[in-house]
């Protein structure tokens, strides 16, 4: 069974924020396919279901950001799942807007969440979804960035990011990680 979490912040205040771009392709993935987050536990809202007749879990950390390793070590530890199948959906300050990127293993890159995982789980070996959100050019206005809701021409294509990223996903479960790499490295939705 593949886990897939997306990553964000819980609330209203954060719904349509950079940092929450994570949920917002975790939220199509599973209406895509039709698996309704319903279950309210392991500080997770989260659901099972299939993609193209494999097992997966679809799960969106209740925790806020800086602690998402509590229900990515929790939800794995209950299913007795490998962190090898652990996927995770998460923006990326280092990518340009639009951009959608598949890898295995890595840092962290300052991301927070992502520093929460590889803390809880003792291992950086899982595969990642990375959605390029840009940056400030005033490092000191990153907390700040992330945290902001997307400019109108971004909106403008946030549905078609959205969609490429749960299509990658999706795609890593039914074809493979390195299938999935060779056909979505290509791909860049530009503003």
């Amino acid at each position: 069974m593949y886990l897939i979490f997306g990553l964000g912040n819980p609330g209203s205040r954060y719904q349509f924020t950079r940092h929450n771009i994570g949920f917002m392709v975790l939220e199509k993935l599973a209406a895509q396919w039709e698996v309704e987050l319903k279950q309210k536990s392991f500080d997770a809202l989260w659901n099972k279901g299939k993609i193209a007749g494999t097992n997966v879990l679809l799960a969106m950390p209740q925790t806020y950001m800086n602690l998402s390793g509590n229900a990515v070590r929790k939800l794995l530890t209950y299913f007795k799942a490998d962190v090898n199948n652990l996927i995770v959906i998460h923006d990326d300050l280092d990518l340009p807007f639009g951009t959608v990127r598949l890898k295995t293993g890595g840092g962290n890159a300052g991301h927070k969440g992502l520093k929460s995982i590889v803390s809880c789980l003792g291992s950086a070996d899982f595969m990642r979804v990375r959605l390029g959100i840009g940056k400030p050019s005033d490092k000191s206005r990153i907390e700040g960035y992330v945290l902001e809701g997307f400019e109108t021409k971004e909106d403008a294509v946030l549905p078609q990011i959205i969609q490429l990223a749960a299509d990658a996903a999706a795609d890593i479960v039914i074809s493979g990680m390195q299938t999935a790499m060779a056909k979505y490295h290509t791909k860049n939705i530009s503003n």
